[in-house]
C-alpha cells in the first residue's frame, strides 16, 4: 500500500486538500495529515480541519512514497518557511518519492531547486516571475515531469487527485475511482 503524506499549513485551500485526500483514500491509499503545529487548522475559507498528526510525528514515520502540498495562501506561504517541510520533499525526493503540489504550492518545489529543469504549472502568476533553472511552464491542468507533479488550481484538484492515484496505484485503479465519481 501507498503512503501519502499532506502537510496542512493555516490558510490551506479546502478544496485542494480534501479531493486529495478523499480521493486517495477511495483508492486505498494510506494517507497522513499532517499539522504544521499541533491542534485543529483552518484554511483560506475558515473550515477547520484536524490533522492526523502533528509533522513532527509524521517525520518519525518516513518514508513516503510521495509528499503532496496544497495550495492557498497563507498556506503555502507557511509551507515554504518550514524546514521541516523542505527537508521532507529533499529526503522523499532523494529516496525516489514522488513530489506533487498545486495552485500556490509549486512555488515551494521552484524555491527549493525541485522544479529545476522540470515542466510544471501553478496558479497563473505563481511561476512566471521567478528565476528557475530550465523550468518549462505550461497551461496544463496537470502536469508530470518524471517524479514531479503539479496542478493549476481548485478547479482541477480532481483531476490531479485521479493523476496521483494513476501514478501511485496505476490505471484500473485510477479508472475504478473516476467510475464512482460519475464524472461526465
Amino acid at each position: 500500500m501507498s503512503r501519502v503524506l499532506v502537510p496542512l499549513a493555516e490558510g490551506f485551500e479546502e478544496i485542494e486538500a480534501v479531493t486529495v485526500v478523499d480521493l486517495l483514500r477511495r483508492a486505498k491509499v494510506e494517507v497522513v495529515t499532517a499539522g504544521l503545529k499541533d491542534g485543529p487548522v483552518k484554511a483560506s475559507r475558515g473550515i477547520v480541519m484536524i490533522p492526523d498528526m502533528t509533522l513532527e510525528q509524521a517525520a518519525q514515520e518516513e518514508p513516503f512514497d510521495m509528499i503532496v502540498l496544497p495550495g492557498g495562501l497563507p498556506g503555502a506561504d507557511y509551507l515554504n518557511a518550514d524546514d521541516r517541510v523542505i527537508g521532507l520533499l529533499e529526503r522523499t525526493d532523494h529516496n525516489g518519492g514522488y513530489i506533487a503540489a498545486i495552485c500556490a504550492a509549486p512555488k515551494v518545489l521552484a524555491e527549493h531547486g525541485l522544479l529545476d529543469n522540470k515542466r510544471a504549472v501553478s496558479f497563473p502568476g505563481v511561476l512566471e516571475s521567478m528565476q528557475v533553472e530550465g523550468m518549462m511552464l505550461t497551461d496544463s491542468p496537470v502536469v508530470q515531469d518524471g517524479r514531479v507533479i503539479t496542478s493549476k488550481g481548485p478547479g482541477t484538484a480532481m483531476d490531479f487527485a485521479l493523476q496521483l492515484i494513476e501514478v501511485l496505484e496505476g490505471t484500473a485503479v485510477r479508472q475504478q475511482v473516476e467510475s464512482g465519481l460519475q464524472r461526465p
